[in-house]
Formats: C-alpha cells, sequence, structure tokens
C-alpha cells in the first residue's frame, strides 16, 4: 500500500461532516426543541442521540431520501424529548442539508487537491439535497463524480457503496489501491474501506461525536486544508530531489 498522499490518484469524500458542518446544522434543528421542553442535554448528547436514530432509520429504509432520513431522525429526537414537530417543522428540517455550512478550510482545499487527484463524493444523501450542497463547494473546480445514497440504494456503512465507488473509480482509469478513502467518520467510512482493504485519511475534526472505536487509517489531518499542505509539501520535496 502507498505511504505517501501523493501515491493516489482519487479521493473518495465523505461530505456531511469532512466537507460540511453536518453537526451545526443538525444541533440547529434540535435545539429549539431542547428549549421548548426545557431539557438539560447537552450539544453532544444531542448530536449522539440524533446518530443513533439516523442510523436506525437508514437501516429500516434504505432507499428513503435523506432528505427524509433527517426530518424523520428530528422527529424521533423530539419525541424523546417529550414533544412533536409540526409538518412545517419536519418539512424546514428535510430542506435544510442543502443549506449546511462548508468548514471554514474546505472550499480552498478541495481547489488545491482538484489540481492532483480526480475528486468523487461518495454521500449519504440525496440528489436533490447536494444539488444545493455542490453549488456550495465548487468554486475553481468540479467534482469528477458525485455518488448518493440514492442512486446506489443503500446507505453508508453498507460497503457496497464503496464497493459502487470502486467501480466507478475503473471508469475512470484509477485502481482500487490508487484510491484514498477521506472522511471523518470512522463508523460510515473507515470501517467499511477496512473490510475492503483500502487506504483512507481521517481528516480527524475534534469537535466530531460519534466515532466508533477499532477503525485504522493510513493518513490523519485535523482539516481539509492540512491534508492540502501535506500534499503541495510531498510534491515540492519531489520536485527538489529530482532537480
Amino acid at each position: 500500500m502507498a505511504s505517501k498522499i501523493s501515491d493516489y490518484k482519487l479521493l473518495s469524500f465523505d461530505c456531511y461532516g469532512t466537507l460540511i458542518d453536518w453537526e451545526t446544522g443538525i444541533y440547529a434543528l434540535i435545539q429549539p426543541l431542547i428549549q421548548r421542553t426545557k431539557s438539560s442535554w447537552t450539544r453532544d448528547q444531542a448530536i449522539t442521540a440524533y446518530n443513533t436514530e439516523e442510523h436506525k432509520l437508514e437501516q429500516e429504509q434504505p432507499g428513503m431520501l435523506y432528505s427524509q432520513i433527517v426530518a424523520g431522525s428530528i422527529a424521533r429526537v423530539a419525541s424523546q424529548l417529550g414533544t412533536e414537530l409540526s409538518e412545517t417543522e419536519k418539512e424546514a428540517a428535510g430542506e435544510s442539508v442543502g443549506k449546511w455550512a462548508p468548514f471554514p478550510d474546505t472550499v480552498a482545499a478541495l481547489e488545491r487537491l482538484s489540481k492532483f487527484y480526480k475528486l468523487v463524493i461518495l454521500s449519504n444523501v440525496d440528489l436533490s439535497s447536494f444539488s444545493h450542497t455542490k453549488k456550495l463547494l465548487e468554486h475553481g473546480f468540479t467534482f469528477d463524480r458525485i455518488l448518493t445514497a440514492q442512486e446506489i440504494g443503500s446507505y453508508k456503512p453498507d460497503v457496497r457503496n464503496f464497493e459502487y465507488m470502486l467501480g466507478v473509480a475503473k471508469e475512470l482509469g484509477v485502481e482500487r489501491e490508487q484510491v484514498l478513502v477521506t472522511a471523518c467518520s470512522l463508523f460510515h467510512d473507515h470501517i467499511p474501506a477496512n473490510k475492503l482493504g483500502l487506504a483512507s485519511a481521517w481528516i480527524d475534526r475534534k469537535d466530531g461525536v460519534g466515532n466508533a472505536t477499532g477503525a485504522q487509517w493510513n493518513f490523519r489531518f485535523p482539516t481539509m486544508g492540512a491534508m492540502a499542505d501535506a500534499l503541495e509539501n510531498e510534491l515540492e520535496e519531489a520536485k527538489k530531489a529530482a532537480s
């Protein structure tokens, strides 16, 4: 397996949580419910409760659109808090997905990385929601492919999503050993990557909640910006060595 990030040719990105500040978006939906019910839940408790409900719903309804998954999961969290969502609140929850903001380092890092790698999105999302997210991310580059749970028919951490991505990588002229899974979530991305023997880079955003234990990775960076820095440093060192 390659020992440098510049040895890879394609980055397979998780989107929400890695490129997009998913937790802030989700907590913005739960916080009014906490206030309404005068709950003592912390942000971490709220996100953990949401993660549990979302994973359950994705397993129960793998064909459900992600916008509906979000609305349904928030409704279940509301029930835990002893309240209910109105139809207007459910609709707003689903529509919020495409409005969640990128992390501050994301957009510039993607543009830098796109000069060297093919960039593929592999995300638990629906096409409509991502059409809005795409406009927030694509500045100075375009993704080579966008793969959604809606297209694939299952949600990560199902290994079928990664097998589907590998098929697309092959179409792009990239072999599996040249693919680097790039993600924050150990549970959704690194563990299935481990099962398939794929290399991975952990974007270790320290405020992330709910990561699994037991996952392994080949590279670790605190931000996407740090990953882009590492790539450019490797390329500069290689250039110096060759001169």
